[in-house]
C-alpha cells in the first residue's frame, strides 16, 4: 500500500489573499455587527484545476445558474456566524461563494459571547426569509448541543442538528446536510487510485459530535471497519498499529510517539484549528513519505457551499404548491342531534400546525395561537404567485326570517361534502362574529349541528383578537379627533407648532406623516424654521368642524345606552363637549377596510384616506390629516392575517373579518379568497359567504368585493328553507325566542308555493351578474317530502341549474353530497359575469339603478340631507364610489313587514355616508342602526365556565 500522509492545510494551494482581508470586517464596536460581503468582488485563485474542490466548485455553479433559470429572482444567501479570532477561513468562503454565485453574510460576535447570545443570532437569522444558509465558525468550548440544534435544520449547511445527522443514519441523504469535514474526508479517501475502503479498519481518534457521527456512518456505507476513541484511550497503540487509516479529530498531545502508527497508514487530519490554518499540534506528525493529495481546508469549504446549493435546492422545492395530504375527521352522528357544543366538544380537532402542513403552508407562514387556530402570513401570496387558482364559491340566500336560514352551516356543510366525502379540496372562508350577537339574541356563527367550525367556542369569543384590534384602532383615531379640537381651541399657531414639531436633542425635524401633509397643503419645504407664519397656520389648522364628525367610538357588545351619549363634560376639557355615540365595533370602517385590502401597503393606504369629518370650508379631514395612519397600521398589523381553523370533519376553513352586513358589504375577507384559492390549487373550490338575502349580501358582494379583488366566483349557491318559503307566502310573523306556529311544523304546500316568488326572486338577482344558480334547500326535520320536492322543481324552472335538498346539519358532510356534486357542475359552465353599473355613473343613478333592478322599486326618493351629502361627495370626487345600501334585511324593500316580492314602492333614501377608506357610498334606507340592544332575555343567561374543567357551557 503507498504510504500517504494528508496532513498538512497547505492554504498556499488557495493562492496568495486577495480582497478585504477578514480583520476589516471584525466589529470593534457595538457586541454585534452585521457586515454583508457581496457575491461580486475581488477574486482569489482557487486550487489547482482538476482538484476536487474545483471540481466540486464547477458543478455547484452549473447547478446554480441552472436553478436561477427558472428562478431569475432568487439569491441564496448563506450567513456565517463567527465568535473566533481572524483567520483566513472565512476569506475562502467568501471567494468560493463568488465563484459559485452566492451571496455570504458575515455576522462578527466578539470572542467571549455568550450561549445566549450565539443562539439569537441563530434564531433571528432562522426566521430571516433572505437567509437561506446557516454556518457557525465558533470556538471549540462554543459547539454545544444547545448552539448547534438552535440552527434549523433546512438551513444548516454544516449538518450539524440533530435532524440532519437522524437524517444521515436513516440513509435520506437528500433531505439532509453532511458535515462538510466529513464530506471532504471521504471525496479524499476515495480520490487515492489505489484506496478502496471496503474492509479496511478507520480509526477515528479524538473526534466527537456531529464530525464523528457523520463519519462513522459515511464510512461504514463504503465498507470499512470504524473504531472510535480518544488520545488518552487505553490499549490506543493497539488500535493504531491496527488501524489502515487515522482520521485525527484533535491535536495529538505530545506524550503520544508518532511510532505508534504505522508507516503504511493513511493520516487525515481534520480538526477546527487544523482548518483555520493554526499548526499548533507541533510537525511531528509528518511521515517520512508525503503524499499531500489535495489539501482538507479548501475542499471543506467547497463542500459547504455545495450543501449551500443544495440547500438553496430544497428550498425553492418547497416554496411550490405542494398537494394535500388531508385526513379528514371522521363523524359518528347521533341522533336526535346534541347541542351545537356538545358536538364540538365531541370531536378531536387536528392540531392546526399538522392541518397547515397538510394543505401545503409551509412552518415559517404561521403563527400559532394555542392548539387549533393559527395566523397565516401573506407572504403566501408571493410564494404561491404563479399557481392558477381554484374555483370561487359564493353561499348567498333568499329573504330570510329573523332566525336566519343557515348560509354558513350550508357554507361548511358544502366543504364538509367536498373535501371529506368527493376528495377534492375545498375551503370555507366565513366572516368572524361579533360578540354583539354572541351575547345577544341570534349566538355564535361557527354554523350549526354536524357543519361548524370547531373548537366553537374558540370561534364565537375572542379568536385571535382581531374585533379587539379593530375596536383599539377605532377608538385611537376617535380620541385624536377630539384631542385636536381641543387643542386648536386651546393654543396659538405658535404654539401648536412647536408641540407638533418640537425640538429634540436640539435638533428639529418633521415626521415622515408631517411631510406627508405638507406635500398635500402645498407646503414645499422640509426645514421646520423655514415655514412662513402662513404656512404655519396652514399646517397646524385642522379646524374641523365639529357639526360633521361622522367616525364614532366603538365597543363589541350591544348597549342601547351607548347608541346617544354627551362627551368632554369634564372641567378639564374647557367646555369642549358635543353629542356622539357608540357603534357595534364591526360597523367601524377599520372592518371593512379589513375585509376588502389587499396588502399591508393598501390597507395602510385606506387606513389614511378615512374621512372622519370636514372643516369649516367644507373640505375632507382625513386620518392622515390627524397623523394618525402609521400608527392604525401598527395595531392592525396582525388583524390583516387570516386565522386558520378546520370543521367538524378536519377540512380547513378561513375567519376573518366581519363587516356589518348592514352599513357595511358584509362579506368575508378578499385576503382569505385569495390565500385560499391559491392553496386549493387547480380544480379546488374556495366557497365564501356573503349577509343576509342575495339582494343585500350578494349585490354587494358582487359590486364591491369582486371589484376590490378582480376575482369573479363561477357559482352562486342559494340557500333556502321551507320555513322562510311559508313566511314570505303569508305565514304568521317568525319572532326569534318564541315557538314556531304550526304552520311551519306542519305541511302546508300552499303556503311553499306562494312564497317561492321570494325565491325566484332571489334566482333572477343572481341571474342578472351571469353566474350560474343552484338552489341549496336547508331541510328541517318538520319539512315534508311533497314540500321539499315542490321548491326543487319551482327552483329549476325559476331557472336554476340546479336544486337540492342538504342535510349537513344532522348527517355533516355526507347530508350534503349531492349540493357539493351540483356545484362541481355548475362550476364548468361558462359564465359571462357582469357588474350591475359603471363607477363612472352619478350617484343618484347608481343607487337608483340598485333600487329598480334589485329591490323591485318604481324609483328612489332623496331627502334634502341625502341630496346635500351627494353633491358634497362628488365635489369632493368621491362620486366614483361603488353603492353600499343599507336598508332592512328582512324585505326585499325598506320596510320590513312587506314578505315575498314587493312592487309598486318608492324606496326613501334618508341620508347619504361614506367610507372613503374602504371604498364606498352608502345611502341610507330608514333609520339604521349601528348598535344593537339586548333583548330581555339575552344568550348570557345560558352561558357559563365550568370552574374546574374551564369547558364553556351554554354556547350555541
Amino acid at each position: 500500500m503507498r504510504l500517504s500522509a494528508l496532513c498538512r492545510l497547505g492554504w498556499a494551494a488557495a493562492g496568495p489573499r486577495a480582497g478585504r482581508p477578514w480583520s476589516a470586517l471584525q466589529s470593534a464596536g457595538p457586541p454585534r455587527r452585521r457586515r454583508t460581503a457581496s457575491a461580486r468582488g475581488p477574486s482569489q485563485e482557487l486550487p489547482a484545476r482538476g482538484s476536487a474542490a474545483r471540481e466540486i466548485i464547477q458543478s455547484s455553479k452549473k447547478v446554480l445558474a441552472s436553478l436561477q433559470k427558472g428562478h431569475p429572482t432568487f439569491k441564496p444567501t448563506l450567513a456565517i456566524v463567527q465568535a473566533t479570532e481572524e483567520d483566513l477561513v472565512q476569506e475562502i468562503n467568501q471567494n468560493f461563494a463568488e465563484e459559485i454565485g452566492l451571496h455570504v453574510i458575515h455576522i462578527c460576535l466578539p470572542q467571549g459571547s455568550s450561549e445566549d447570545e450565539i443562539v439569537g443570532e441563530i434564531l433571528r437569522l432562522n426566521e430571516d426569509p433572505m437567509v437561506h444558509g446557516v454556518a457557525l465558525h465558533l470556538s471549540e468550548h462554543a459547539y454545544n448541543s444547545e448552539v448547534l440544534n438552535a440552527v434549523k435544520p433546512e438551513k444548516d449547511v454544516d449538518g450539524v442538528s440533530d435532524v440532519n445527522l437522524g437524517r444521515l443514519v436513516r440513509g435520506d441523504t437528500y433531505n439532509c446536510s453532511v458535515s462538510p469535514i466529513a464530506g471532504a474526508v471521504m471525496e479524499l479517501l476515495e480520490k487515492l487510485a489505489d484506496e478502496t475502503l471496503d474492509g479496511k479498519k478507520v480509526l477515528l481518534i479524538g473526534a466527537c459530535g456531529p464530525l464523528e457521527a457523520s463519519l462513522q456512518c459515511l464510512l461504514q456505507r463504503k465498507g470499512a471497519m470504524t473504531m472510535s476513541c480518544q488520545w488518552k484511550t487505553h490499549q490506543l497503540q493497539s488500535k493504531l498499529h491496527q488501524a489502515d487509516v487515522v482520521l485525527v479529530g484533535s491535536i495529538k498531545p505530545k506524550e503520544i510517539p508518532v511510532s505508534w502508527i504505522r508507516p503504511e497508514t493513511t493520516i487525515v487530519n481534520c480538526y477546527p484549528d487544523f482548518l483555520s490554518g493554526k499548526s499548533g499540534y507541533g510537525q511531528d506528525l509528518k511521515c517520512s513519505k508525503q503524499a499531500v493529495i489535495e489539501a482538507i481546508g479548501p475542499l471543506t469549504i467547497a463542500m459547504r457551499m455545495q450543501n449551500m446549493v443544495k440547500t438553496s435546492e430544497r428550498w425553492i422545492q418547497s416554496q411550490q404548491y405542494r398537494k394535500w395530504n388531508l385526513h379528514c375527521l371522521k363523524l359518528q352522528p347521533l341522533s336526535p342531534v346534541p347541542s351545537d357544543i356538545e358536538i364540538s366538544r365531541g370531536q378531536s380537532p387536528k392540531a392546526v400546525d399538522v392541518l397547515a402542513k397538510e394543505i401545503g403552508l409551509l412552518a415559517d407562514e404561521i403563527e400559532i395561537y394555542g392548539q387549533t387556530k393559527a395566523k397565516v402570513r401573506l407572504s403566501l401570496l408571493e410564494r404561491l404567485k404563479d399557481q392558477p387558482d381554484g374555483k370561487y364559491v359564493l353561499v348567498a340566500g333568499m329573504t330570510p326570517t329573523p332566525l336566519g336560514e343557515g348560509k354558513s352551516t350550508v357554507t361548511i356543510g358544502l366543504v364538509q361534502a367536498l373535501t371529506a366525502h368527493l376528495n377534492v379540496n375545498s375551503f370555507a372562508c366565513l366572516r368572524q362574529p361579533s360578540q354583539g350577537p354572541t351575547f345577544g339574541v341570534k349566538g355564535g356563527a361557527a354554523g350549526g349541528g354536524y357543519a361548524q367550525v370547531i373548537p366553537m367556542e374558540e370561534f364565537n369569543l375572542h379568536l385571535t383578537g382581531d374585533i379587539h384590534a379593530i375596536t383599539a384602532a377605532n377608538n385611537l383615531l376617535a380620541a385624536a379627533i377630539d384631542a385636536r379640537i381641543l387643542h386648536e381651541g386651546t393654543q396659538s399657531d405658535k404654539a401648536l407648532y412647536n408641540r407638533l414639531v418640537p425640538v429634540v436633542n436640539g435638533v428639529r425635524e418633521f415626521s415622515s406623516i408631517q411631510l406627508a401633509r405638507l406635500k398635500r397643503v402645498g407646503i414645499n419645504r422640509t426645514n421646520p424654521n423655514s415655514l412662513t407664519t402662513e404656512e404655519i397656520s396652514k399646517f397646524v389648522r385642522l379646524d374641523i368642524d365639529p357639526s360633521t364628525i361622522t367616525w364614532q367610538r366603538v365597543l363589541d357588545t350591544n348597549d342601547r345606552f351607548l347608541r346617544k351619549i354627551t362627551i368632554g363634560q369634564a372641567d378639564t376639557e374647557k367646555g369642549f363637549f358635543r353629542q356622539a355615540q357608540f357603534d357595534i365595533a364591526v360597523a367601524s370602517e377599520i372592518m371593512a377596510i379589513l375585509a376588502l385590502t389587499t396588502s399591508q401597503t393598501d390597507m395602510k393606504e385606506r387606513l389614511g384616506k378615512m374621512v372622519v369629518a370636514n372643516d369649516r370650508n367644507g373640505h375632507p379631514v382625513t386620518a392622515e390629516d390627524l397623523g394618525v395612519t402609521g400608527a392604525l397600521a401598527v395595531l392592525m398589523k396582525d388583524a390583516i392575517k387570516p386565522t386558520l381553523m378546520q370543521t367538524l370533519e378536519g377540512t380547513p376553513v378561513f375567519v376573518h373579518a366581519g363587516p356589518f352586513a348592514n352599513i357595511a358589504h358584509g362579506n368575508s375577507s378578499v385576503l382569505a379568497d385569495k390565500i385560499a384559492l391559491k392553496l386549493v390549487g387547480e380544480g379546488g373550490f374556495v366557497v365564501t359567504e356573503a349577509g343576509f338575502g342575495a339582494d343585500i349580501g350578494m349585490e354587494k358582494f358582487f359590486n364591491i368585493k369582486c371589484r376590490a379583488s378582480g376575482l369573479v366566483p363561477s357559482v352562486v349557491v342559494l340557500v333556502a328553507t321551507v320555513r322562510a318559503l311559508k313566511m314570505h307566502g303569508g305565514g304568521p310573523n317568525v319572532t326569534a325566542g318564541a315557538p314556531l306556529k304550526k304552520e311551519y311544523t306542519e305541511e302546508n304546500l300552499q303556503l311553499v308555493a306562494d312564497g317561492c316568488c321570494n325565491l325566484q326572486k332571489q334566482i333572477q338577482i343572481a341571474q342578472l351578474f351571469g353566474v350560474p344558480v343552484v338552489v341549496a334547500l336547508n331541510v328541517f326535520k318538520t319539512d315534508s317530502h311533497a314540500e321539499v320536492d315542490l321548491v326543487c322543481d319551482i327552483a329549476k324552472q325559476a331557472g336554476a341549474f340546479d336544486a337540492v335538498p342538504c342535510n349537513h346539519w344532522s348527517a355533516g358532510g355526507r347530508g350534503a353530497v349531492e349540493l357539493a356534486q351540483a356545484v362541481r357542475k355548475a362550476a364548468r359552465q361558462e359564465i359571462s359575469f357582469k357588474y350591475l353599473y359603471n363607477l363612472e355613473l352619478p350617484i343618484t343613478e347608481k343607487i337608483r339603478i340598485i333600487a329598480q333592478k334589485v329591490y323591485g322599486a318604481d324609483d328612489i326618493e332623496l331627502s334634502p340631507a341625502a341630496e346635500s351629502q351627494i353633491s358634497r361627495y362628488s365635489q369632493q370626487g368621491f362620486g366614483n364610489l361603488p353603492i353600499c345600501m343599507a336598508k332592512t334585511h328582512l324585505s326585499l324593500s325598506h320596510q320590513p313587514e312587506r314578505k315575498g316580492v314587493p312592487t309598486g314602492f318608492i324606496l326613501p333614501i334618508n341620508d347619504v355616508r361614506a367610507s372613503i377608506g374602504a371604498g364606498f357610498i352608502y345611502p341610507l334606507v330608514g333609520t339604521m342602526s349601528t348598535m344593537p340592544g339586548l333583548p330581555t332575555r339575552p344568550c348570557f343567561y345560558d352561558i357559563d365556565l365550568d370552574p374546574l374543567t374551564e369547558q364553556v357551557k351554554g354556547l350555541f
